[in-house]
């Protein structure tokens, strides 16, 4: 939790205690299922929580905006974002339904009022927008985008003032887009998807050594 702190100074004490009771939780349920890898478990909010994190250093999503956390897993990015972000409203969806159940026990737990969960593949939901997709390394980013757009609203309203998208916390997005969590070489997996991502090496963000070779990449719409 104190990894947290370091890189977060402003949250408020609702926030401090959610993020606090993650690792009770995570480790309880890693028990009965294999959410996180056994060895991750010890490191959950370094390789976890604060990976998911570098999202919220990089961008600020509005107050009333949707995001969607495809292939969430164990509920990465999307429950440490919503921690984060308490007035953006997130849908956290797997194909897989022990995970989805541990999700909803997390949510309930932490006492998160502004996630839903869903059992289903991506490519299945239909008749729904979202303003961003976040997702972990759970497919190619081919694969990932093709998933993604659809589900992402056409709109894009101006930035302000001519502002950067990204980069700058101050600054809320305005650009619907994906926002996927990668490692290693990407330049075959970019070149393969057709897309051109904004890259963000995390590592400029966050010093600890894990997040070498570690990036954001941000594909809008």
């Amino acid at each position: 939790m104190e990894l947290i702190l370091k890189y977060f100074t402003d949250l408020i004490p609702e926030q401090v205690k959610q993020f606090s009771e993650l690792e009770k939780l995570y480790k309880a349920w890693n028990l009965k299922i294999n959410l996180v890898s056994r060895k991750d478990i010890d490191g959950l909010y370094e390789k976890h929580v604060l990976h998911s994190l570098s999202i919220a250093s990089v961008f600020k999503f509005s107050a009333g905006s949707e995001i969607i956390d495809i292939g969430t897993g164990g509920g990465f990015p999307g429950i440490p974002l919503a921690i984060f972000f308490p007035q953006v409203r997130f849908h956290l969806v797997d194909s897989i339904a022990k995970k989805i159940m541990v999700v909803k026990d997390i949510v309930k737990e932490t006492g998160l009022t502004n996630v839903t969960t869903a059992q289903i593949r991506a490519e299945d939901i239909k008749d729904r927008k979202f303003d961003f997709v976040v997702c972990r390394a759970v497919a190619p980013l081919k694969e990932l985008w093709k998933w993604s757009k659809p589900l992402l609203r056409n709109s894009r309203s101006e930035v302000p003032n001519g502002q950067s998208a990204i980069g700058n916390r101050q600054s809320p997005i305005h650009h619907p887009g994906m926002i996927c969590l990668k490692g290693g070489e990407l330049n075959k997996e970019i070149q393969e998807s057709g897309t051109r991502p904004h890259i963000i090496e995390i590592a400029q963000i966050f010093e600890e050594e894990y997040f070498k070779e570690k990036f954001i990449l941000y594909v809008p719409v």
